[in-house]
């Protein structure tokens, strides 16, 4: 091997062990979130504002709230943002989160066939709507994943009075996915779903699928953040975590939040300042 080659060789190990460390250095946190949030795009156009402000890079796990609860109960993550009330609340009593805070909010909405006679009924009552479907036995399709949607979809056919572990494998099929995927189901069967409108705006595979049921009050979906408590997890980023947490619910936060549209529609709504 020449001089030349060799000088060469030897300045490409350089950059390249220079260019590792420089990305080891850079500093970054891991946010254990929904599919909603991800999937609808919110995140792509959120979190680049965030780093550019801070520098802090933002790594996402997006699974359903269960999943997600449970795996920044477990330390794999530093920050939990999630739609799930109830089960947040109870993250913190449990001592895994350090306290809870409203940062948005959106709405679930019930998709369907278009002409269906339960589509065409629609309107804004989702419970009326759930009863509809189960005595026509029409074809819903659930993400069944203990997600924050799937808890409400639950919720409304408990409201309904339908028991849908009886019906599981009839007319109500469970896909044990995310939202995106669901929705995919839900086009190629004709089938009702339950869905966050962020994700279902962002959704390019509709089919015959159309809005059947919106604004009923039940069906307003609140997102909360928590800091991963580091006294039970010594591994999480308290520091930068909580710069994330402190960025979303801060006037700028609130406002690059409210500034997330799709064809022109906003699709989540600040709801940090109201609350503190």
């Amino acid at each position: 091997m020449s001089l030349k080659s060799r000088v060469w060789g030897v300045a490409a190990i350089i950059l390249m062990a220079l260019s590792t460390a420089a990305h080891a250095e850079t500093p970054f946190i891991t946010v254990q979130s929904t599919t909603s949030t991800e999937n609808s795009g919110l995140f792509g156009y959120l979190l680049p504002l965030f780093t550019a402000k801070t520098g802090i890079e933002v790594r996402v796990v997006a699974v359903g709230t269960g999943q997600a609860i449970k795996n920044a109960a477990n330390g794999d993550g530093d920050v939990l943002l999630v739609h799930s009330k109830a089960d947040e609340e109870k993250f913190i009593s449990d001592g895994w989160g350090v306290k809870r805070f409203d940062v948005m909010y959106n709405d679930f909405v019930i998709a369907g066939p278009a002409g269906d006679s339960v589509t065409i009924a629609g309107g804004q009552n989702a419970v009326t709507s759930f009863k509809a479907i189960a005595t026509d036995q029409k074809t819903f399709i659930s993400r069944g994943d203990d997600s924050g949607t799937h808890k409400a979809e639950l919720k409304l056919w408990k409201e309904a009075g339908v028991d849908v572990k009886a019906a599981s494998g009839t007319w109500y099929r469970e896909t044990g996915q995310g939202m995106g995927a669901t929705l995919n189901v839900a086009a190629s069967t004709a089938g009702y779903v339950l869905t966050d409108r962020a994700t279902w705006s962002a959704f390019k595979n509709k089919g015959n699928l159309v809005l059947a049921v919106q604004g009923d009050p039940r069906l307003r979906n609140p997102y909360g953040v928590i800091l991963v408590n580091p006294a039970k997890h010594p591994n999480v980023k308290a520091r930068e975590g909580q710069s994330f947490v402190d960025w979303l619910v801060s006037p700028e936060g609130q406002q690059s939040i409210a500034g997330f549209k799709i064809n022109g529609e906003q699709q989540f709504f600040p709801s940090a300042v109201a609350s503190q």
